[in-house]
């Protein structure tokens, strides 16, 4: 897409009178000369290009850059590049770099309540979950859950349904999970923990070798495009579904908010419109190399591919509702998200039984 169009789409009017326009920092307006130009980082918790995720944020830094006409570029470094994973929130607010790429869930810690922008077990679908951001009132409270720390998050990219993992040894019962170690960050951990697992966090570099050495059983990453990249494969032999935790994971973009208000309003508008491009592309993308990679596991190299056992499914959804009601009674923001993404679900759901769901269920496979 050349700038003239993306202006044109926008409807922001004469490039000239966009880029005088005033923005603010630390309270003093200021003007933007239609020759300034910025220069940004970008850090993720991804691998340096990492097929889908990795390569979306290249691609978004791409797409700034053509559609600014070079007024803001922006570098990204990948996991360990310049900011290691689970540090990049705090290297944006503290304004090391300008932005990240990742996932909420991984701020579990600071912000209870930020799991439910990237994924909540048995929850929304990705395509619920854009209509909840989107026209649901999901993204202000995301936005005002970040307020705190200076950052302003904007949904950039989505892996759609994940699965449910990989295991080294079959898993037949709600037995065998007692005392396994599975990778699982989020909500998700917390409600393995409950049904007598072992959950932990690893940033997606580590997982291979962790599998591969058994230091850890199991582990989801993201789906078959992802998990075919990695060569999880090589280090386990069967292969969960459905992704119960993550039925429709969201990515983020977080923008320092000093930063972004040092932008002229066009080139906030273009940082804005292009996350948005970049979260239906990067659905897109993983919805047709997943159907892709589905294959090759199974056909080239021989994966074991196998539902949960139904008693698993059954208690692991149980204890995910004990899970968030007993989160709400300890985090008042919590239980915001909570009511406005619960009362969301129960709206879509007699939608969806009659639309989607109805659909695939008539077309078969």
């Amino acid at each position: 897409m050349q700038r003239r169009d993306l202006i044109r789409g926008l409807g922001l009017g004469a490039a000239a009178a966009a880029t005088a326009a005033c923005s603010r920092r630390d309270g003093e307006a200021r003007v933007a000369g239609p020759g300034q130009r910025f220069e940004w980082k970008l850090v993720t918790t991804w691998p340096p290009n990492f097929p889908g995720l990795g390569t979306g944020a290249v691609e978004f830094a791409r797409r700034i850059e053509a559609c600014s006409g070079g007024r803001l570029s922006i570098r990204v470094f990948g996991d360990g590049e310049f900011i290691p994973a689970f540090e990049v929130f705090d290297a944006v607010a503290s304004g090391t770099a300008e932005m990240a790429h990742g996932a909420a869930y991984y701020w579990k810690g600071k912000i209870a309540a930020a799991p439910f922008f990237c994924a909540v077990p048995f929850g929304l679908t990705a395509q619920e979950m854009n209509a909840w951001l989107y026209h649901g009132g999901g993204l202000e409270l995301w936005q005002e859950a970040y307020a705190p720390f200076g950052l302003l998050p904007l949904p950039c990219g989505s892996s759609g349904c994940q699965m449910g993992g990989w295991f080294r040894r079959e898993l037949r019962s709600l037995a065998d999970l007692q005392g396994l170690k599975m990778r699982m960050p989020g909500l998700g951990g917390e409600v393995l923990a409950r049904a007598g697992a072992t959950p932990v966090t690893l940033p997606g570099s580590e997982i291979f070798t962790a599998l591969q050495t058994g230091a850890i059983d199991a582990t989801e990453w993201v789906g078959p495009y992802n998990d075919l990249a990695f060569g999880l494969h090589k280090a386990a032999k069967f292969y969960y579904y459905p992704g119960w935790h993550e039925p429709g994971s969201t990515l983020e973009l977080i923008v320092n908010r000093q930063a972004f208000d040092s932008l002229p309003a066009d080139l906030q508008e273009i940082v804005r419109t292009t996350a948005a491009a970049i979260n239906d592309r990067m659905l897109a993308e993983f919805t047709a190399r997943n159907a892709e990679a589905l294959q090759t596991l199974v056909n080239e190299h021989g994966v074991e591919l196998r539902p949960f056992p139904p008693d698993v499914l059954a208690r692991l959804q149980e204890l995910s509702v004990e899970v968030l009601q007993e989160a709400a009674g300890r985090d008042a923001l919590f239980a915001r998200v909570l009511e406005s993404w619960q009362t969301f679900r129960r709206r879509m759901d007699p939608y969806l039984a009659v639309a989607e769901r109805a659909m695939l269920n008539t077309r078969g496979g």
